[in-house]
Formats: C-alpha cells, structure tokens, sequence
C-alpha cells in the first residue's frame, strides 16, 4: 500500500493561502466566539430545539430518531444542528453544528 504523500498543506497554510488573517481554517469557518454544541442539553426532550433556537437563531434543527438503522450525510453545514433523540424523545448525543 502506498503511503500518502507528505506535501499536503495544513490548515494553516490553507487559511493563508485564502487570504486569512487566523490561525486555523475552523476560525474563518466559525467565530472564536461562536457556540458549536450544547451538551446541557443531553436528556431533555423538546425543550432541546428551543434552546439551540435561542443561542443559534440562524440554525436549521433537525430532530432524527434513532430507531434501528439511520443514515445521515456527512457533509458540513455550519447552519445545521442535528439533534438525536430516542423513541421516548430524549436527546442522547450532545448536538452540534455540522
């Protein structure tokens, strides 16, 4: 198997390379000041997506139940929380942006 090639820019020449004045890509991503979770709201049910409302107002909350199988994409939305409850509508994962 061949190895991967050791010339890969890190994400601080990337974020140089874009014209960033920071230290790392995730801060021209997200504000340093920026919520990205919320791990208080583990073991809440509804009230969860009313909080995350109230601290990201711009967020797009999608509530998944995880019974059985799920399939989510992986792709990056930085207005996204995904929020994952049982079948008693617990939240039983820490959500977050993404």
């Amino acid at each position: 198997m061949p190895l991967p090639p050791t010339n890969l820019p890190n994400k601080q020449s990337l974020a140089k390379g874009m014209g960033a004045n920071m230290s790392t890509i995730e801060e021209w991503i997200v504000p340093a000041d920026a919520k990205i979770s919320w791990p208080e709201v583990v073991g809440l049910s509804s009230e969860a997506k009313k909080k995350i409302m109230e601290d990201k107002p711009d967020a797009s909350v999608d509530i998944i139940v995880l019974a059985g199988f799920v399939v989510v994409t992986m792709d990056y939305c930085s207005n996204r929380v995904r929020v994952f409850v049982d079948s008693s509508d617990k939240v039983i994962k820490c959500p977050a942006i993404g």
